[in-house]
């Protein structure tokens, strides 16, 4: 009985440990984290905001510290209006997808030129790892008398980078049966947590 009792506390301590580092790994107590995004294009810095999207945020920052965004691509892209990628690797691939998130996207942050925003399906709540930068002030995209698109930060750094990324060659692509997909890929390298600013 007591071998029984004393697996169950270990095993419960373990789990506690491993969520908290989990927890630590996102830095939950920097309200604006930065993530460095290396692209075959050139260095996207961009600030999230915990106070307006903390959902949004962690799942985002879940998937950078765990590596799922390296080596993917901007899948989508549409010249004054979205850069689009985090959801398939190089060989048009879905990644690894965590569970869909509650949309964020009545917090106030519009979907102006510049800023960072999930991507979704019809139904409200299916975030998950998508994302894209808008490259216009996407009015349309902001949430009204219907569910938006939940914008949780924005650029701060290689804003031309993404403009650069806006504005090259897309087509209609077979594998992934729809348009808009880039001639040559553009690529996500890594995505990297930084340090929190003093």
């Amino acid at each position: 009985m007591n071998k029984s009792i004393f697996l169950c506390l270990f095993i419960a301590n373990m789990f506690s440990m491993f969520v908290s580092a989990k927890n630590l790994a996102i830095d939950p107590t920097n309200i604006y984290p930065q993530v460095k995004l290396e692209t075959s294009m050139g260095i996207v810095v961009v600030e999230l905001d915990r106070t307006r999207a903390p959902i949004t945020v962690d799942n985002f920052l879940t998937y950078v510290v765990n590596g799922q965004y390296n080596n993917t691509i901007f899948h989508r892209i549409v010249a004054d209006f979205v850069v689009q990628g985090g959801g398939y690797d190089q060989d048009y691939i879905p990644i690894k997808l965590n569970p869909d998130i509650f949309n964020e996207s009545g917090n106030g942050l519009k979907n102006e030129e510049g800023t960072i925003a999930m991507a979704k399906l019809n139904n409200p709540h299916s975030a998950n790892s998508q994302f894209f930068f808008n490259v216009g002030d996407n009015k349309n995209l902001d949430p009204g008398r219907h569910w938006g698109y939940a914008v949780f930060g924005s650029i701060v750094e290689g804003e031309e980078v993404v403009n650069a990324m806006a504005a090259i060659k897309t087509e209609f692509n077979e594998e992934l049966g729809w348009d808009e997909v880039p001639v040559k890929p553009v690529l996500l390298i890594k995505a990297t947590l930084l340090p929190a600013q003093e």
